[in-house]
């Protein structure tokens, strides 16, 4: 436990042997990382004893829940809420640690850096990206199933450190993940109540894809602004038209 300090991490991960060492390299300054794993068929679970964490796993009850469950596994009372695909860089860390001497709040944000192609995407709404990643884990809890948002009844505290995201590496990673949100979605919509009509898909798809091209200045991104433009706007089509479908098929 040498130069470890009292902070736990919480992950949630299936199939994330290529970036989960990265990511627990950049964190294995905490005393208590903790895993919930839902079914990796790879080798996932052995990385993360590798590297001495605590592996549990469970099935899938959506990122919310997921996260809330790892989140409740942790020992310490700060907890760091991490993606396997995201790194905790130097000075991020050594900001960490110092907040954990005094901390002032009950939960800080981060900016998000979201990198496509090894490059740093400056524009189309994924930058500064806020995100509430350290926690003080008894004074709040995750929401929802997908895009899921950690809330306190606490203070926040907004930090300029950011957590580097390496979500997305090429463009077929960004058309499976367009389907695969846009389902969840459509379900949640569905089990709520909303409805859809014939124009709805058009309709959002083409205002998500102006608003992220031109109100968010994808434009500056060069080909890889357009084309997160053109997934955020059909991720949008695919929500409505994948609702619609629920509708007339259930």
């Amino acid at each position: 436990m040498k130069n470890k300090v009292a902070l736990s991490v919480a992950i949630i991960t299936k199939n994330e042997e290529e970036r989960l060492p990265e990511c627990l390299k950049s964190i294995s300054f905490a005393d208590d990382i903790i895993v919930v794993d839902s079914g990796s068929t790879d080798r996932t679970c052995e990385i993360a004893r590798k590297f001495l964490c605590k592996v549990f796993i469970e099935e899938w009850k959506g990122y919310g829940p997921q996260k809330n469950s790892a989140v409740q596994k942790c020992r310490n009372e700060w907890v760091l809420i991490i993606d396997a695909d995201e790194r905790v860089p130097e000075e991020t860390r050594q900001k960490i640690v110092g907040i954990l001497k005094n901390p002032a709040c009950d939960a800080y944000s981060f900016k998000r850096k979201n990198f496509l192609h090894g490059r740093w995407i400056k524009h189309c709404g994924w930058w500064p990206d806020r995100v509430i990643r350290l926690v003080k884990k008894d004074r709040g809890k995750f929401y929802n199933t997908v895009h899921e948002r950690w809330v306190t009844d606490g203070k926040i505290g907004y930090l300029d450190e950011n957590i580097e995201h390496y979500s997305y590496s090429n463009y077929p990673d960004l058309i499976r993940k367009l389907n695969h949100y846009s389902t969840i979605k459509a379900t949640e919509l569905f089990i709520s109540g909303r409805k859809a009509n014939p124009f709805s898909p058009v309709f959002h798809g083409i205002t998500m894809f102006l608003r992220t091209y031109l109100l968010k200045r994808g434009f500056l991104d060069g080909m890889d602004g357009l084309v997160i433009a053109l997934t955020i706007g059909g991720g949008s089509f695919f929500k409505y038209a994948k609702l619609l479908e629920l509708q007339r098929h259930k």
